[in-house]
Formats: structure tokens, C-alpha cells, sequence
């Protein structure tokens, strides 16, 4: 039996067989704490006499009738599918069903807020999650409309991708739970595919607005939260962003919006930053800011609002076939949502956020073992779940934008209105937009995407800079190089910045726009030129390519770095000097000293976090083990420093702090946390709120300068969900021995802990402050490996391979240990040897840059 998978050949074989119309869902959720009631009937064709299957994941099923003919459950129901024969050319199947609510994140996630006891539901079906709430053909290019009828507690507000009928009350005796129950009966939705279907119900707060749309039509706007946090909820500040999207949108895609109305809701548990249910998007709860948060995040909320509003277009109105194109699906929602922000709301600086974050992301995960094409070959469902990662997103994301350079970006958006336009309500594949693109820019795209799309790997652009006796410019070339693995070499549309020293800022006085391609591309338009202090290839971030810097230039930047006077030039030189470090082509050590010496001037907020981060992974895995403990205390001095130097109030200071309380290593480093947790001492503008509180406790905590009795007064102090977060993870990074068996067993001996729950814990149980004793859990790691992966959800085992893999140890052993697991378990599903394979991956980078340290 295929368990919870699904192949693509079998999904390719179902379409061939079968077209759905449409689904008739009653979900009844007066039933208790573990179950609710699932009834569906749906209506589809199919060949005469064929035979398929349905999908869905359920306690119990109570009735299977196709075509007025009962089945027995017990028969054809198995696993995952129901086994449906002999069909006929038109199809009515009724399933009637209860399915388990999850603590998950995936299917039908029941969370009970611990402040007032209320109970809040949300769906989350992307990838394959539908399925574990009503009966349906889970495959992306078996589009239906869907029509919901949902029984709760009239109390509740239920939301769904149709707008929200007024409910039916019933007499209160008739439900299973105290007090009035109602039924809300939604309107069918268009033709979508069934992981955009959306249920969320609750006594959720709301507010509402509205827009007129390109089209006249006027579009009500939503945005909902729950009663504990609504106080911290900006929603005008989400509706004018809002609106600052789809006027955006509409005006470039040249189409209207496709749905009747457009809710934000922002539920608890949530696994990632939102979903994009059609009409009826929900969003991480980490966007409600109960406490101050940095610019990064904030800027980062708009991003994600604008790139869910995005797929209301691209993913939604129209859809891939398969899952192999799931990258298009993201890329462009990545590329589109950037470009909005930058150009449509305040935060003008969002290339160089997408530069720090994305690209870096991009960058790391196109050089692990695991890389592969943009355009990935997707075999099954598992495939498609650990492909949720920076390829699809981030890379993909980059080179859209070196897309829309090559073809020009008025050719490009003709070509993505034009796509839209003929492939309204239907399922496409790549080559579907890319003739529309080449229709609009007269561009041969087939090469490109060859190169582009269907190969992996990133490719490093350096600088070949000569010059006469007058200091001229008498040859200019760009070299570009591929890993051996993965030895395209491509074509990029590449910007060439020169930066001199004026009136103390690092100013560019030059640029040129060329197409670069081949092993070497000869620039003679620079020849002439006085040579500049520094040279910045990719220059305006217009290609996806690691750069090198010539030695004038990379003195220039250590010296100058934050001389430079464009936040997008600084975060393309900080990227350099990262990704030699993590090449190890330079010193993590000198790394240290480089961002230590220059990011108490860097003014934006993402390259400061995303510099931070890099900062701790040269200090606790690339220095040189001997060197490791001076590295952390140096890193440790400086950020508190630099902590006292920011300018009082400022976002850098909350970073440098936050990252402080992270990183620390002594006594003395604890007693300041300790004394600014407590109010003794003060940084002027610095407000310990709840989560800064929580942070300067959990950072206590890994150097055991706290202990459980204190966590515990914490969240007795803020018995909320974020609460219990800080306090699981606080609890998990208490260095001893005995506090590391607790933490792993409330993980991996129990399947009780939510989503939340597991990720933070996880996160404190393998910080670097307790190296010490995480070797003692590297057996028991390989020993539930496969018990995870098989008795666990994906979310979840994924959350526990990858969380709990000791990397701060990047030792041999570390290294030889995980590829022995891996040798002796060459049947594991694939896709969990990918994540080990990824892990191990860290390790041996690791290793590598701490022998290019002990060569400093």
C-alpha cells in the first residue's frame, strides 16, 4: 500500500481518467476535542468502466456510496485512498467520514489559546492536506468548484474562500456542546484546485474594509485574529498595504482580481508566513507585534502580504499542472512581492532586503548536495515537501529578476498579462508563460531556460582588472567559473559598478549594463577608465552569481565597507565576504573582525540580522576549534558594545542586544543579561518588553545562568502561547545533561507537543552554548531517524531530523557518524536521506573553513 504518497505517474494517470466538477463539503464541528464530521459528495466524469482512487486521511468512515451503490468501507477504504471501480461516465461519490483534528499545522489545526481557554481552528492544506479533512482527488490540476457548509458554535466567526453567509441558528439541544450551535452555508467557489480551499473558525476577532478593483467591482476586505492579541493588531496599517498591492498588481498584470472578497487572518501555530487560500489567506501570528520588533520583521510582513496577494493571481487563478513547477508557483510570488514593495509602499530599500535574505538563502542551498534544476523533477509527494526550500523561493525568485532584465521588465509584465489572460481558471507549465515572454520581448527563451531552469548550481563572476602607468584601465573581462559538479556556464545580464572615496562615502562614479556569457566576456567599453577603489560586479544585484572581489577592491571594502554610501552595494560586498568565508577561500576569523568593525553603521535592518546570524555561525563552526572559545568571547564583547554605542532606541541596538543574549560565553557577559532583564541596568531607549525579556532569559539560560524554577515564574507571568515558546526553548538550552534528556524526551518519546512547541525546543536544545553535552545524544539521533520519519507528520519529523542534528559539534565524528547512518541506510524514502545528507553537508563545510582558520 502507498501509505500517505501519492506518485506523479499515478496522479498523471487519475487526470487522464477522470475530470471532478465539483464538491458538496458539510464539516461538522460540534463533535469534541479530537474528531469532527466530514461529509462530501462529490460530482465527477470518467472514462466508462474505468478504476481510480480518492483521497483521504480519517479516523472512521461511515458510509461510501458511488453512484447511489454503498460500499463498504472496510473494502475499498485503506490507508489514505478509497478504491473506486467500474465508474461510469458522470459520478456522484458521497464519503461521510470524521477526521482528527491536528496539533500539527497540517490538515485542521485546533489550538486552545492557554489565556481564556477559547478554541481557534484554521486549515492548512499545501501540500496534501486537504485530504485529512474531506474526501477529494489531492492533485493540483483536478480543479472543482467547492461549496462548504460548516456547522460550529454560533459564537464563532467560520470563514472560508466564499464570503460569509449570515448562519442558521439551531436550538441548542441539538448539538453535542453547551449553548447555541449555527450553519453557515457557503457559496460555491470558481474552479480552483483543492489546496487553496480554506476553513478557519473561532471566536476570532475581525475588522473590515473595503476597495474598488480594476474591474468596478468592490472587494471587502477582512482581517481577523484572535481575542488575546487583538489589541497588538494594526489592521489599517494591513489594509493600506493592502491596497498599495492590488492597485499595483492590477495595474501591471493587467487583469482584475479574480475573487469575490480578500480576508487576512492570522492564526496560531501557523508553520510558515502565510498560505495562500484563494480569497482567504492565513498568516503566521509572528506578524501580530505584541512587543518591539525590528524594522527586518516588519518590512518582512509586508513582503509576505504582498506575496500571498500575488498568488491570488500567479498560483491560484492560474495553477501548475504538477508540483515539478511549484517553484513558478513561489519564484514568482518571491519576485512579484519584492518589486511591489520596492516600488508601491514605504519600504524603497526591499532589493536590498531580498539581497541579504533571499539571495543568501539562494546562495546556501544551491551548494549543498541536495541542489537541483529550479524546475525540479518531482516524483511524489515527499518530493514535493522537501522542496519547499531555497530553489523553489529564493533562487527561483533571483532569477525571474535576471529574467525580467534579460527581456526587459515592460516585456516581461506584457508577457505575465498576456499568460494570465489565456490561461484564467486552468492549469499551465512553464513553457506556457515562456511563450508568451518570448511573444513580448522577441527573446529566444528555449536556451535560456535550458541553462537557467534545468541545470543547478551557481556560478562565481570575478573581475579581471588591468592598468597602464597612469593608473587607466587597459583591460577589463569577466571570468566566470561552475562548480565540477555542476559545470553550466550561463548567461547573465550583469551591472558593473566602479566606487571611489568622495568626501569620505564610497560613491559610485561609473556603471555599464552587459550581457555576460561564457568562460570569459571582455568589457572594452571600461578600457580608458581610471581605476576605481573598488569594483562591484553585479552591481545593482541584477544576476544570480557568487562574486569575487580583486584585491584592490576586497582591501577597499574591509576598510570602506561601511563608507558605502548605496545599502544595495553594501549588502552585495558584505554577501562577498560571506561567501568566501563560507568557501573557505578567507579566514572565518578575519570574517569576525570584518563585520565586528563595520555593522554598528549599517542602516539596514535585514542585512544587520542576516549579517548577525553569519556572524555566530563563523564564531561556534568555522574558527578554528582551538580558537573557537576566544572567538565566541570576542564576538560576545563586541556585540555588547556595540550594543552601547547604537543610538539609544534604534533598531540596531534591539539586534545587537538581542544578539548578545544570544552569543554569550562568561559570567560576566550573564550578570549584565542578567541586570538588564532585571532593570539595574539600562541602555538609554532600550525597552525590556515581554519578548526582549524572554530572549535576555532564554540567552540566561544556555550557559545554565538560570534555571527551570525561573522559566517556569516567566510563564506564570505570561501564560500565553508565545509564552510557552520562549519557556520551551528556554527549558531546552539549559546545559546539563539532565536538562538535554528532558528536553529530548518531551520531543522524540512524545507526540504531544504542537508545532510551535517542537521547533522552539528544538532550537534550544542544539545552541552552540551546550556543545558539550549534545555528544551524547548523536546515537540516540540516528537511532529515531526512521521511527520519526515513519510514525511522525512530515511537518513535524522534518522539524526533529533537521532541529535536532547536532551541528554546533561539526567535528569528524560528527561527519563520520552521519555518513555511516547514511551508507547503512540506503533504502530510507529518499527524501529523508536528503535531509541528512543536508546536515552533513553543514558539517563538512564546517570542517573545511576551520582548517582555512588554522591557516590564518
Amino acid at each position: 500500500m502507498p501509505g500517505e504518497n501519492l506518485t506523479r505517474i499515478e496522479a498523471q494517470e487519475r487526470r487522464a481518467l477522470i475530470d471532478t466538477q465539483s464538491y458538496q463539503v458539510s464539516l461538522d464541528l460540534t463533535k469534541g476535542e479530537e474528531v469532527f464530521g466530514s461529509r462530501s459528495v462529490v460530482r465527477f466524469t470518467a472514462q466508462p468502466g474505468s478504476y481510480t482512487f480518492i483521497d483521504l486521511i480519517a479516523r472512521e468512515v461511515r458510509e461510501i456510496s458511488l453512484n447511489g451503490e454503498q460500499l463498504d468501507p472496510s473494502e475499498v477504504f485503506a490507508e489514505s485512498r478509497i478504491a473506486l471501480a467500474d465508474l461510469q461516465a458522470e459520478n456522484v461519490l458521497v464519503v461521510d467520514a470524521d477526521c482528527e483534528y491536528t496539533n500539527t499545522g497540517e490538515g485542521l489545526h485546533r489550538f486552545v489559546d492557554p489565556v481564556d481557554g477559547e478554541v481557534y481552528l484554521y486549515s492548512q492544506f499545501e501540500v496534501p492536506d486537504s485530504r485529512r479533512v474531506f474526501a477529494v482527488f489531492e492533485q493540483p490540476d483536478l480543479k472543482a468548484t467547492f461549496q462548504f457548509t460548516v456547522t460550529a458554535p454560533a459564537a464563532w466567526k467560520v470563514v472560508s474562500n466564499s464570503p460569509t453567509p449570515e448562519p442558521i441558528v439551531h436550538d441548542p439541544s441539538t448539538g453535542s456542546g453547551d449553548g447555541a450551535i449555527a450553519t453557515w452555508g457557503f457559496e460555491p467557489t470558481p474552479r480552483i484546485s483543492s489546496y487553496i480551499t480554506a476553513l478557519v473558525a473561532g471566536p476570532y476577532e475581525s475588522t473590515f474594509s473595503e476597495l474598488t478593483s480594476a474591474s468596478g467591482r468592490v472587494i471587502p476586505l477582512g482581517v481577523y485574529g484572535r481575542k488575546s492579541l487583538w489589541q497588538h493588531l494594526d489592521a489599517d496599517y494591513i489594509f493600506d498595504k493592502t491596497r498599495q498591492g492590488f492597485e499595483y498588481y492590477e495595474s501591471k498584470f493587467g487583469v482584475p482580481y479574480p475573487f469575490a472578497k480578500y480576508d487576512q487572518l492570522f492564526v496560531p501555530e501557523f508553520n510558515a508566513g502565510a498560505m495562500e487560500n484563494a480569497g482567504a489567506v492565513t498568516f503566521t501570528e509572528t506578524y501580530v507585534f505584541r512587543s518591539k520588533v525590528t524594522d527586518a520583521v516588519k518590512e518582512r510582513r509586508v513582503v509576505t502580504i504582498l506575496h500571498e496577494l500575488a498568488h491570488m493571481w500567479f498560483g491560484d487563478l492560474v495553477t501548475m499542472k504538477w508540483w515539478n513547477d511549484l517553484w513558478l508557483n513561489e519564484s514568482f510570488a518571491e519576485w512579484a512581492s519584492t518589486i511591489a514593495t520596492a516600488e508601491a509602499t514605504e519600504w524603497t530599500e526591499a532589493w536590498t532586503t531580498f539581497n541579504a535574505m533571499e539571495k543568501t538563502w539562494a546562495y546556501r542551498q544551491d551548494q549543498l548536495p541536495s541542489t537541483h534544476p529550479i524546475v525540479a523533477e518531482i516524483n511524489d509527494l515527499e518530493d514535493v515537501q522537501v522542496n519547499f526550500d531555497g530553489i523553489t523561493y529564493a533562487k527561483g525568485g533571483s532569477v525571474l529578476k535576471q529574467l525580467a532584465a534579460w527581456v526587459g521588465i515592460e516585456a516581461f509584465f506584457a508577457g505575465v498579462s498576456q499568460y494570465f489572460q489565456k490561461h484564467s481558471w486552468g492549469n499551465t507549465e512553464l513553457s506556457d508563460l515562456l511563450t508568451e515572454l518570448e511573444a513580448t520581448s522577441g527573446r529566444e527563451l528555449s536556451t535560456w531556460s535550458k541553462k537557467w531552469l534545468e541545470t543547478a548550481g551557481v556560478n562565481t563572476l570575478a573581475p579581471i582588472v588591468e592598468e597602464d602607468v597612469d593608473g587607466r584601465i587597459s583591460r577589463f573581462a569577466v571570468t566566470q567559473t561552475a562548480p565540477a559538479d555542476y559545470p553550466t556556464i550561463r548567461p547573465h545580464r550583469l551591472g558593473i559598478g566602479f566606487y571611489d572615496l568622495v568626501d569620505g562615502s564610497l560613491t559610485r562614479t561609473h556603471y555599464v549594463e552587459i550581457d555576460v556569457d561564457g568562460d570569459r566576456t571582455e568589457v572594452p567599453e571600461l578600457k580608458g577608465l581610471k581605476r576605481p577603489a573598488l569594483v562591484l560586479l553585479n552591481d545593482n544585484d541584477l544576476a544570480y552569481a557568487k562574486i569575487r572581489l580583486d584585491d584592490r577592491s576586497l582591501a577597499t571594502a574591509v576598510a570602506h565597507l561601511a563608507d558605502i554610501s548605496d545599502p544595495l552595494a553594501r549588502s552585495l560586498v558584505w554577501g562577498a565576504a560571506w561567501d568566501q568565508t563560507r568557501d573557505a577561500e578567507s579566514a572565518a576569523s578575519d570574517y569576525i573582525d570584518l563585520v565586528l568593525g563595520n555593522i554598528g553603521r549599517e542602516t539596514e535592518s535585514t542585512t544587520v540580522r542576516t549579517t548577525l546570524a553569519q556572524l555566530r555561525t563563523a564564531a561556534t563552526l568555522y574558527v578554528a576549534p582551538a580558537d573557537r572559545s576566544a572567538a565566541r568571547q570576542k564576538v560576545a564583547d563586541g556585540l555588547w558594545d556595540l550594543a552601547q554605542s547604537a543610538e539609544a532606541g534604534s533598531d540596531s541596538q534591539l539586534q545587537f542586544v538581542t544578539a548578545f543574549a544570544g552569543n554569550l560565553v562568561t559570567g560576566e557577559h550573564a550578570g549584565i543579561v542578567g541586570r538588564l532583564r532585571a532593570g539595574e541596568e539600562t541602555l538609554p531607549g532600550l525597552e525590556i518588553d515581554t519578548d526582549l525579556s524572554w530572549q535576555l532569559l532564554v540567552g540566561l539560560a544556555t550557559i545554565g545562568a538560570t534555571d527551570a524554577a525561573s522559566i517556569d515564574a516567566a510563564l506564570a507571568a505570561d501564560n500565553t502561547s508565545k509564552g510557552a515558546e520562549f519557556a520551551a526553548q528556554a527549558r531546552a538550552a539549559l546545559p546539563t545533561i539532565a536538562d538535554k534528556k528532558a528536553a529530548w524526551a518531551s520531543l522524540v518519546e512524545s507526540d504531544e507537543a504542537p508545532n510551535t512547541i517542537i521547533r522552539a525546543a528544538a532550537l534550544g536544545f542544539v545552541h552552540p552554548a551546550g556543545v558539550e553535552v549534545l555528544g551524547e545524544f548523536v546515537p540516540a539521533y540516528f537511532d529515531m531517524l526512521i521511527p520519526i520519519w515513519e510514525s511522525r507528520t512530515y511537518q513535524i519529523a522534518n522539524y526533529l531530523i533537521v532541529g535536532l542534528y547536532p551541528t554546533a559539534l561539526a567535528s569528524r565524528e560528527l561527519r563520520d557518524a552521519t555518513r555511516a547512518w547514511l551508507s547503512a541506510n540506503q533504502d530510507a524514502a529518499p527524501a529523508l536521506r536528503r535531509l541528512v545528507n543536508e546536515n552533513l553537508a553543514d558539517v563538512e563545510r564546517s570542517l573545511a573553513a576551520q582548517s582555512r582558520d588554522e591557516e590564518r
